[in-house]
């Protein structure tokens, strides 16, 4: 279902915005996550849900299984037809477009992954939580982007220690030795954010984008 939902998601609010300016994608980007969240809680009352127990997800996960995924979705981008489209259309959009890939199927496509991999860690975070609401998802949602943003975009063993990091930092501010140091967590990670992109403003591993002139 998740799948399907990014697949129409993506054919209704964005390709449309194919030839837009970068701001009314992000526009509609959060127009999009509001109807969602809207809907949900229109379907479900905004009720608290229990959230089922699942086989093998709601045991302990372990650093190598995490691994596993991590190298299947590395080799599907590096060595891959499909993925070497995706790392084209994200170089340059118009050139893979005169070199004759499909833009809309590529990016479809993409999006099916995605939401394919937000349906899988959903299911990985969510296990671990009695219960949830339609605007739960909201805030890590919001940290995978950081998380993305603080590797560095376009790189995916970027995102996934730029995760492991922001966790890391975290859990460190959660054990420090004052009353309240839980309510600066997600202040601590858009702060930590702010400093990375200050000094490194494409990331820890990003690739700094030069003009050939």
């Amino acid at each position: 279902l998740t799948v399907a939902l990014g697949f129409c998601i993506e054919r209704v609010a964005y390709k449309p915005l194919r030839s837009a300016p970068r701001m009314s994608v992000m526009i509609s980007a959060i127009g999009v996550s509001y109807l969602l969240q809207n809907t949900a809680t229109y379907v479900t009352g905004g009720q608290p849900m229990i959230y089922p127990s699942l086989p093998f997800l709601s045991d302990t996960i372990t650093v190598a299984g995490t691994s596993i995924k991590w190298v299947v979705l590395t080799q599907l981008i590096n060595h891959t037809k499909i993925g070497m489209a995706m790392r084209a259309v994200a170089k340059d959009f118009e050139t893979s477009q005169l070199m004759g890939i499909k833009i809309n199927s590529v990016i479809s496509i993409t999006f099916i992954i995605g939401s394919a991999l937000a349906a899988v860690g959903s299911m990985l975070y969510f296990t671990t939580y009695s219960s949830v609401v339609p605007t739960v998802g909201s805030m890590p949602g919001l940290k995978a982007f950081v998380a993305a943003v603080f590797g560095g975009i376009g790189s995916i063993p970027g995102a996934v220690i730029g995760a492991f990091l922001i966790g890391i930092c975290e859990n460190f501010v959660k054990i420090l030795p004052f009353e309240g140091a839980t309510t600066f967590v997600d202040a601590f990670t858009f702060a930590l954010l702010i400093i990375i992109l200050v000094f490194k403003p494409t990331g820890l591993f990003g690739e700094k984008a030069t003009d050939k002139v």
